[in-house]
């Protein structure tokens, strides 16, 4: 088969557990891209912490950031979707402020929190980007006014905590939402229907090719819609193993340059 995009995730699969990008790694995108394949990074993160990763790739790519709700082509938006701001504060009453926990409110290229904790400083060196301190209700209502809404959602805590909150969210059966992890403390909450599979359907129809000639990969809950639209998807060595059941193929560990090595086996054969 001839690939003309990669989709690959970032946190857990392009990066190693240090968020360290690997030569290797580097080196076999740079390659692909080099023989005329379109790279796209779809990432749970906001624009500017995929924008750091474009830039220690030296290379273009499409960015699908704050889980596929908002999609760029450089500095052009191709796809952005939106929750109602009755969400943003329903989810802040129930979710965060039950819990004490800070909730991140993302919308386009900005990032919101209602507090600081150690998820957030962490989050911070990896993006590059200081979020606004706001109260999530006063907001929605500022929001209400200018016509505005948020794209996505997102609560960190211990993985119990997360597990906690992720079955009383479920048993809400509220209709505007959808919810997945992206990594065992993070909580990721964004539009119905929305997923990083119809991203990559959205940027096939940009680029004018069919999905089946995208390579796509990842590790976490989040990223299975992703492998599912691919052609190919490929899981992480590292993945949980609901993604693995899904995966047409699992490579090695992020750790293990396994981005690498799955390119250099799909794309010589």
């Amino acid at each position: 088969m001839k690939f003309k995009l990669i989709a690959v995730d970032i946190d857990g699969t392009l990066l190693n557990h240090e968020k360290k990008l690997l030569p290797q790694v580097k080196e076999s995108l740079k390659q692909a891209e080099e023989k005329g394949m379109q790279i796209a990074l779809v990432s749970g993160r906001m624009p500017s912490g995929v924008e750091v990763i474009e830039r220690a790739l030296g290379i273009r790519c499409i960015k699908v950031c704050n889980a596929g709700t908002y999609i760029l082509k450089g500095e052009t938006c191709i796809g952005a979707e939106y929750m109602p701001n009755s969400v943003l504060r329903g989810i802040s009453q129930r979710i965060a402020e039950k819990n004490n926990l800070p909730l991140w409110i993302f919308k386009e290229k900005e990032w919101f929190v209602t507090g600081m904790d150690e998820f957030i400083r962490k989050e911070i060196g990896y993006v590059s980007y200081q979020p606004k301190l706001v109260d999530a209700q006063k907001l929605a209502s500022q929001w209400e006014q200018s016509g505005q809404r948020p794209n996505k959602l997102l609560v960190a805590a211990e993985p119990e905590k997360i597990d906690e909150m992720q079955r009383e969210l479920e048993g809400w059966a509220w209709p505007e939402i959808d919810m997945a992890r992206s990594a065992d403390v993070f909580l990721e909450i964004f539009p119905k229907g929305v997923n990083k599979g119809k991203a990559l359907q959205a940027i096939c129809r940009e680029l004018e090719i069919p999905p089946s000639q995208a390579i796509a990969f990842g590790d976490h809950e989040l990223d299975i819609p992703l492998i599912e639209a691919a052609g190919v998807g490929v899981a992480m060595g590292n993945a949980i193993p609901l993604l693995k059941e899904k995966a047409d193929f699992v490579t090695k560990t992020n750790d293990e340059a396994g981005v690498a090595f799955a390119l250099e086996r799909f794309l010589k054969s």
